[in-house]
């Protein structure tokens, strides 16, 4: 125990703290951050990562809302659509920010080119920041990552007010924004491989990823207030940069990249965390390449992140849109209502995620069974549902349940194929994430040009050929998920050092001939 002389702390802290001390952290923040103490690390680094996902969404998300009040109102087309739906009094899409000169003019088109740029530099940084994870842990490649976008962020009125809206400007800042907060899950998944064991990684991954969720509900139901309160679109991207900055200080703070770095871990956990986590090496290996790129489970979860992505990306970026041309929301309802499909599958995820590390921990499901059956339910229901939703004409508020419906089991997908990496290789987790996260954000590039291409005229019958290809996408990689996927260790996670402990162990008596052999328990 060190003593409290060289520390200057109580020896109730001390204890509190553990043995690690002293640290170069003053009273001042101690006391500030002092719950952190007495939450074990791993949640306190669930939490966190869980703020990260929520932030990064809010930032990637806020102009989908925003961008319904940046576009001069168009002239109305001359195309008659049969089933168009009527605005009504309480409902209009009528513009909430007024100010011609921050109006601007462009067409369905150049809003999808808009709104796809982010993913252009999202997909770029996903390989370079699951590798450095790797090599220098993932807390300061998840942290600048962050910053980054939050500053860019914060910027984005500024940028587009000097240029005039100039769209080209706009879309090469989206693209700096996205190449930041590329970064984000290769880096958080490197995190999780090396805090969270076996029998809490669906419970504290779901938690992590499930933030996407909210973020999405926190962008679209404040953008829509904000920007009704204010009359003005910057507002929002003043708030959630502002709220990125904030999250960088503290991560930077309390979270570290193992439990071997960390200076206020109980002895208590990262003895535990040893034990629960000996097939994760500390060793700095070279990526194993052919064994990666030869992996079939692999390229299936690559199939099951795209379907799920295309899917997910297609109401995220677009379902504001739909909102407003198709159902005739105002901005205030738009945001309330984009948001409701998102709570719902918050819920689901956070409940699907205990249920499924209950049925592996109680054996009722092996691995590999339990990630293909939440993957399906995943993906049929979307499928169904968001079709429905097209055939439910003017009725909004069915229109909306069909939407919450199909997104509720969008949800079950994160306890499915999204904590699937860490199964296959907890050592290069951060890689694999790379590479399946990276591959399947190319559909972020691809569907809202894809849709704005398709809708130009705003009707209905074009946004259900929209949904139509979502349900072939969800179908078909489906499939090959269920067919070629698995829930077990890859032979090239493995260290040498954890080859060498598995092999099986020779003795030798009398005449020397080989009388038994045993394997080393892993």
């Amino acid at each position: 125990m060190v003593s409290d002389q060289s520390t200057g702390l109580s020896p109730c802290l001390i204890a509190t703290v553990g043995n690690n001390l002293p640290f170069t952290y003053s009273l001042t923040e101690i006391f500030l951050f002092f719950p952190v103490f007495l939450i074990p690390q791993r949640y306190i680094l669930g939490i966190m990562g869980f703020l990260a996902v929520v932030n990064a969404y809010t930032m990637r998300v806020s102009l989908s809302i925003a961008i319904t009040e940046m576009v001069a109102p168009s002239n109305s087309s001359d195309t008659y659509d049969p089933e168009a739906c009527p605005a009504d009094g309480s409902g209009n899409s009528s513009g909430t920010v007024t100010d011609a000169n921050i109006l601007y003019d462009w067409d369905e088109t150049t809003q999808g080119l808009i709104l796809s740029s982010f993913y252009w530099g999202y997909v770029i940084t996903h390989l370079p920041g699951g590798i450095l994870a790797e090599k220098f842990g993932g807390k300061y490649s998840l942290g600048l990552g962050i910053l980054s976008t939050a500053i860019f962020t914060l910027i984005t009125p500024w940028v587009i007010y000097y240029t005039d809206g100039n769209w080209k400007i706009l879309v090469l800042l989206r693209v700096i924004e996205g190449l930041g907060e590329g970064t984000t899950y290769p880096a958080l998944n490197a995190l999780l491989a090396k805090w969270v064991p076996l029998g809490e990684r669906a419970k504290i991954g779901t938690l992590v990823y499930a933030g996407g969720q909210i973020g999405t509900i926190v962008s679209n139901s404040i953008s829509g207030a904000l920007i009704n309160a204010t009359k003005d679109w910057a507002s929002v991207f003043y708030l959630f940069g502002g709220l990125g900055l904030l999250w960088f200080v503290v991560w930077t703070l309390i979270c570290y990249s193992d439990p071997e770095s960390h200076p206020f871990i109980s002895d208590d956990e990262k003895i535990f965390l040893k034990k629960e986590l000996e097939n994760v090496s500390n060793e700095k290996r070279d990526i194993p390449w052919t064994g990666i790129l030869t992996s079939a489970p692999l390229w299936a979860l690559v199939a099951a992140q795209i379907g799920h992505d295309w899917g997910f990306f297609t109401m995220v970026t677009d379902l504001p849109k739909y909102m407003s041309d198709v159902l005739k929301f105002n901005v205030k309802e738009n945001g309330l209502w984009s948001s409701v499909p998102y709570i719902v599958m918050w819920l689901v995820s956070m409940s699907s995620g205990w249920l499924c590390d209950w049925l592996i921990t109680r054996g009722h499901m092996k691995i590999t069974f339990t990630r293909k059956f939440f993957t399906t339910i995943a993906s049929l229901g979307p499928a169904i549902f968001i079709m429905a939703a097209s055939y439910s004409g003017c009725e909004k508020y069915l229109t909306v349940g069909m939407f919450t419906v199909a997104m509720g089991f969008m949800g079950t997908f994160y306890c499915g194929m999204k904590v699937n990496a860490l199964d296959l290789s907890p050592n290069f987790a951060g890689t694999l994430m790379a590479i399946v996260n990276g591959i399947g954000a190319i559909t972020g590039i691809i569907t809202p040009y894809l849709t704005g291409a398709l809708t130009e005229d705003h009707t209905v019958k074009e946004w259900r050929t929209v949904f139509w290809i979502s349900f072939a996408v969800f179908n078909v990689t489906n499939i090959i998920y269920c067919i070629f996927g698995s829930g077990e260790e890859q032979w090239w996670n493995a260290s040498e050092t954890m080859k060498l402990k598995n092999r099986p162990l020779d003795l030798e008596i009398g005449d020397g001939k080989r009388k038994t052999s045993r394997p080393v328990k892993s």
